[in-house]
């Protein structure tokens, strides 16, 4: 009944969109292309399916090879507008809130990298350019950012979600129709550790048979303790009874990967994504968690970056790292750096 009485504005949402496509195929609005190639990491769908983890993974691998990489974002939900730039420095923090949550994490992982904050991801661009040696841009979240040519357009598709109808905002989760997926030059199923990925791996062939099609895996590299940092060893998650806490796009591979992980999950509870907690909300969890049974409180990295400046609570709360890991690493990076380096050296 919803879907019925929102479908009018998902057909309004689509004419917006081959409107907007089409004002840049014909010049009304422009394409803006920067000295050096352009590799962008997005997605058809609301919701997480991996893209920052992937641009992280994609980073680290461009470094091990010599590249020299930056990372343009729009900063989602920061607190601080105009132009931030984070130039490489090691062991650098940055205040989520000021930049966002997912840009935190980009910053804490990747010291060497220099991240420039934009919602003009050309200027951001020129700005790194200008004030950094790099040789190649990771654009996060860039697939339907028209405004900046790419050499590299990759979409990551989660295979715990459901890829069959393609229901357009606001009556279902997606941003463009299925058929987008013909300008994707790479597709990476992720979390492919919980779920098939056979029948998404058929859509994208179905749509864009030059795709190539990679699948990639969330692997624990470890826990640590949200108050000190200091690292929990394995064995002593396992079997461990927890509340389970989350602000991300798909909470439930979260739940999921947790107890693939060993942990006993007394109780789940999941917020909105990139939800900033206050003492209030940390509070009711832990009385939760005592009622459960709980001996800890379990959530992710992307989650400490959003809580209050200054907490404590009676209850430890234990941290996940956890990474992409590619199941055919090098075709992947072949894959990317075929397209791009006969670009690394222009303007």
């Amino acid at each position: 009944m919803i879907g019925r009485f929102l479908s009018p504005l998902s057909a309004g949402y689509q004419a917006g969109l081959v409107l907007r496509r089409w004002a840049f195929r014909y010049g009304l609005f422009k394409t803006r292309r920067l000295n050096r190639p352009v590799i962008s990491v997005g997605n058809l769908t609301v919701g997480g399916t991996g893209k920052t983890p992937l641009v992280m993974h994609i980073a680290e691998r461009l470094l091990e090879r010599g590249w020299t990489p930056s990372i343009l974002t729009r900063g989602y939900r920061r607190s601080v507008g105009g132009m931030i730039t984070i130039p490489p420095q090691n062991h650098r923090r940055v205040n989520p809130r000021e930049t966002g949550d997912e840009v935190a994490m980009l910053a804490a992982a990747l010291p060497k990298v220099p991240i420039v904050i934009s919602g003009n991801r050309y200027r951001a661009g020129r700005m790194a350019e200008e004030r950094y040696t790099v040789d190649v841009h990771l654009l996060d979240d860039g697939f339907q950012h028209w405004a900046l040519h790419r050499a590299v357009d990759i979409v990551t598709i989660d295979v715990t979600q459901d890829f069959s109808r393609g229901l357009l905002l606001p009556s279902g989760r997606f941003r463009e129709p299925r058929w987008a997926l013909r300008r994707a030059d790479v597709v990476v199923l992720t979390r492919t550790e919980l779920g098939d990925g056979s029948k998404h791996k058929e859509a994208v062939a179905h749509f864009n048979p030059r795709a190539e099609i990679f699948e990639s895996t969330i692997s624990l590299r470890g826990w640590y303790d949200a108050r000190s940092g200091a690292p929990v060893p394995r064995e002593e998650m396992q079997g461990r009874r927890a509340l389970a806490f989350c602000a991300i796009g798909n909470p439930k591979a979260f739940f999921q990967s947790l107890r693939l992980w060993g942990v006993q999950v007394s109780l789940e509870m999941a917020y909105r994504d990139h939800y900033r907690y206050g003492l209030g909300d940390l509070h009711r969890l832990a009385r939760r968690a005592r009622s459960a049974g709980a001996e800890v409180m379990v959530t992710t990295e992307k989650d400490l970056a959003n809580f209050p400046p200054e907490w404590k609570l009676d209850i430890p709360i234990i941290a996940c790292a956890a990474r992409v890991e590619m199941k055919d690493a090098e075709a992947f990076d072949k894959a990317l750096i075929s397209r791009v380096h006969s670009l690394k050296i222009t303007g």
